[in-house]
């Protein structure tokens, strides 16, 4: 099921990253704490109500120098959050009066056609409030919604028009035996282009444009009695709406397709290597517990000796020292190259990703994994783990239960989160590790 999106726009210094870590910050510690892992990402998960969306930050709006680049750029964002997001939170600062950048900012969003919702923040009194706000209506926003993100104060209200505003889910149902794979990556890796070739036909456009997908289009298909969902995030932009932040944007269109999968292709250009944006759109399905495959596409296009595909699947290892679980393919979407071993390699992890072990057999494994390598001991306090159970799959998710969690080091974990791989497998699949406190007196 495919989350909503909720951008928060703006001025600098109005408050919007307060109000984005007021909003998310409570999500934050159910990512695991593993070196490696990218977290300088623009957007996170957030719940409230039991809605959940995707919250996403961007860089203060300015219009000042409007002939520069980075002014184009700054505008752009603006639009292209509006044009990814399901409700627009725009956030001023009630201490003063609204700004001509404010005003500039207002227009654009108004031609939106989107619900935006007008937070004043870095409210102080509550009370005496109400006065200062009038002077925002000239925005042709509605009525203002004071708020202070530092303080919490009134973020709860705030919330509540967010999810009212959210749509409907309107994603259409499948049978749970059809498996949904995703295609995402950076624009103009070859995305739709190996949609194309797997389905071995032109389903979706394909252009050398950078940025000409945008909207997820789904494709059944059957191969060998199994059913498939192809996921592409595609459909064509006008050329002259194509610029550097429409790749930045590129995660906001692959995180929807990604919460509606089962498996993720995250293809990755063989001709530039792992770049910072591959780290975050990756994260974000390592994040959300999907099976995944690097596809490392347009393979035909490297200079190639004995040793080229070893170099570059450990630069790849490297980069992505978040997702050595996942397994790495060489193709070329163009020519066909491998293309037809994805499937299987697919159907692989999502097996993988749905596994099951026991707690008898977990627990047996566990007291030999504790002989081979004591836990780790802090001021003279020795971590005892005194039991393991499986409590999830789709991703594989693991409930430590321990005399302390704090001296659980995320080195111990680690090595724990090892040995399950080493005995399990669990290849292409992120696992998810819970430590707790078992419920004996605190040593």
């Amino acid at each position: 099921m495919s989350k909503p999106v909720v951008a928060i726009v703006g001025r600098p210094n109005v408050g919007k990253s307060t109000l984005f870590n007021r909003i998310t910050g409570g999500l934050v510690a159910i990512v695991e704490n593993m070196p490696g892992v990218t977290r300088d990402r623009l957007y996170r998960d957030a719940e409230w109500l039991g809605r959940k969306f995707a919250l996403i930050d961007t860089g203060g709006i300015e219009f000042k120098d409007e002939g520069t680049p980075i002014a184009s750029q700054m505008r752009r964002q603006a639009e292209i959050a509006m044009e990814e997001a399901d409700v627009v939170i725009f956030v001023v600062d009630a201490q003063i009066s609204p700004t001509p950048d404010d005003d500039l900012i207002a227009r654009t969003l108004r031609r939106s056609g989107k619900p935006v919702l007008l937070a004043a923040n870095k409210v102080e009194n509550f009370e005496k409030i109400q006065s200062q706000l009038y002077e925002f209506y000239s925005l042709g926003l509605g009525e203002p919604i004071p708020i202070s993100a530092v303080h919490g104060m009134n973020t709860g209200d705030l919330l509540d028009f967010v999810i009212s505003n959210l749509p409907e889910n309107n994603d259409e149902e499948y049978d749970p035996d059809v498996i949904r794979i995703s295609v995402i990556g950076r624009p103009n890796v070859g995305k739709s282009s190996l949609v194309n070739t797997m389905l071995g036909k032109e389903r979706v456009i394909v252009s050398n444009i950078p940025g000409t997908t945008r909207d997820a289009i789904d494709t059944p298909f059957e191969h060998e009695g199994k059913h498939y969902i192809l996921i592409d995030t595609a459909g064509m932009r006008r050329k002259g709406r194509i610029d550097e932040l429409t790749e930045q944007y590129s995660v906001v269109r692959s995180l929807r397709a990604v919460d509606r999968s089962d498996v993720i292709l995250m293809l990755i250009d063989a001709t530039d290597g792992v770049t910072e944006q591959d780290k975050k759109i990756a994260g974000y399905a390592h994040d959300a517990g999907k099976a995944i495959v690097l596809i490392v596409n347009k393979w035909d296009l490297v200079e190639k000796d004995e040793k080229t595909i070893n170099k570059f699947e450990k630069t790849v290892r490297e980069e992505l020292g978040f997702m050595q679980y996942a397994p790495t393919m060489f193709i070329s979407a163009k020519t066909g190259q491998r293309v037809n071993k994805i499937l299987e390699l697919v159907d692989f992890v999502v097996e993988q990703n749905a596994t099951r072990v026991t707690t008898a057999t977990l627990n047996a494994l566990l007291r030999e994994w504790v002989h081979l390598n004591p836990p780790p001991s802090d001021k003279g306090r020795r971590l005892k783990v005194r039991y393991l159970t499986q409590v999830g799959v789709k991703p594989p998710t693991f409930v430590f239960f321990v005399n302390d969690p704090e001296l659980m080091h995320f080195s111990y974990k680690r090595y724990l989160e090892n040995q399950m791989r080493k005995h399990f497998g669990f290849e292409g699949s992120p696992i998810r590790i819970v430590v707790r406190q078992k419920d004996e007196e605190k040593e």
